[in-house]
Parts: structure tokens; C-alpha cells; sequence
């Protein structure tokens, strides 16, 4: 085990097994586990849970996440519920603030909502109408990019408050559902995943 600093703002150290980017991608394939017909028949679920109980594991993951960001960001931003794990540990890493994006209901003070289409039904986002300022610079954090519609969701909230979305950092991309095309569409093209399932 070595010790990393994965944030020069806060200096943050983790331990992890591997500080080789190649090595922290395979260690974080190897503790994501497949679990056949969840939530339903037919359905691979891919199951995070054994990777966030291990600390070398979640450290490789984080540090991998924080590799991908960009320079300068000022806030990052994480969806209900699984993105708040990645994401307040990678702001944290970059000296960013961190703030939430929420399902209705949850947050307290005013919101601005933004609503999109699911296969069956509508989901409806929020955050805090003085979360973020105008022109600031956000990197959004989320565990997995499936279709884009939370991300696209989340990227109109942030368009609302008049801040700029930088980039999208995903531990894991499942490439066959086509989210990354969705984003590219809608004009959100800089996106970096730690692993693609295809």
C-alpha cells in the first residue's frame, strides 16, 4: 500500500494499492460485481457496493475521478443519491465545493426544478436556486452514466443558475445505453468514465 495525494488544494491523502492509473482501473473493475436479473429478469444490475467497502478500492476510484477533472473547477455537483459518495470526496480533493442535486421534496430552502422523460414516466431533479453562482466552473460527478438523462437533467439545472458546466466524471459508463451520445447531442461533449462496460 502507498500513501497518494490526490488534491494539491487540500492535500489529501488516501492509501491505496496501486498509484499507476491502469492498476486503480482494474483493481475498481474487479470490486464492481455483476448480479444477474436485479431489479428484474434480464437485467445486469452492476453492484458498487464490495468497492466502497474496500478503502483501497474507493481510494482508486476517487483518484481516478480527480485525474480526469479539469483545472479550476469552483463546484462540484452530485446527483441523488450514489453520486454524493463520489462526488463530495472528489471536491473535496480539488478544494471545490460540493453541492447536491436532489429528488423533490428534499431540499430545503428554494429550488429550481428540472424535469426528464424515463422509459416509463417522468423524474423531476432539484437544487438550491443559490447553490451555485453565474459563470462558475462545474464538474459533475456521478457513479454511473447509463442513458443521460439524470446528467442532461443535471446539466440543465446548472444552465438555469447561469453556470458552466466544465465536464462529466463517471466511475462507470455502460457504453451499450448510448448516454454518451445523448450528452454529445445536447452539446455536453467532454465526458471521461474510470471504465466503459460495453
Amino acid at each position: 500500500m502507498t500513501n497518494t495525494t490526490i488534491g494539491p488544494a487540500t492535500a489529501t491523502t488516501v492509501t491505496t494499492g496501486r498509484d499507476d492509473p491502469r492498476s486503480n482501473v482494474e483493481l475498481v473493475r474487479s470490486l464492481i460485481r455483476d448480479v444477474p436479473d436485479f431489479p428484474k429478469p434480464g437485467i445486469v444490475f452492476k453492484d458498487i457496493t464490495p468497492l466502497l467497502a474496500s478503502p483501497g478500492g474507493f481510494a482508486a476510484s476517487i483518484v481516478e475521478l480527480v485525474r480526469s477533472a479539469p483545472d479550476d473547477i469552483d463546484v462540484v455537483v452530485g446527483m441523488e443519491a450514489r453520486g454524493f459518495i463520489f462526488g463530495a470526496p472528489v471536491a473535496l480533493a480539488l478544494g471545490a465545493g460540493f453541492v447536491p442535486v436532489r429528488k423533490p421534496g428534499k431540499l430545503p430552502a428554494e429550488v429550481i426544478s428540472q424535469s426528464f422523460a424515463l422509459e416509463y414516466g417522468e423524474e423531476t431533479l432539484n437544487i438550491h436556486a443559490d447553490a451555485i453562482a453565474p459563470g462558475a466552473r462545474v464538474l459533475v460527478v456521478d457513479d454511473v452514466l447509463a442513458t443521460g438523462g439524470t446528467v442532461s437533467a443535471t446539466a440543465g439545472l446548472l444552465h438555469q443558475l447561469g453556470a458552466t458546466l466544465v465536464h462529466v466524471s463517471v466511475l462507470m459508463e455502460l457504453g451499450f445505453l448510448n448516454g454518451r451520445q445523448l450528452l454529445a447531442e445536447r452539446g455536453h461533449a467532454s465526458l471521461s468514465a474510470v471504465l466503459t462496460v460495453d
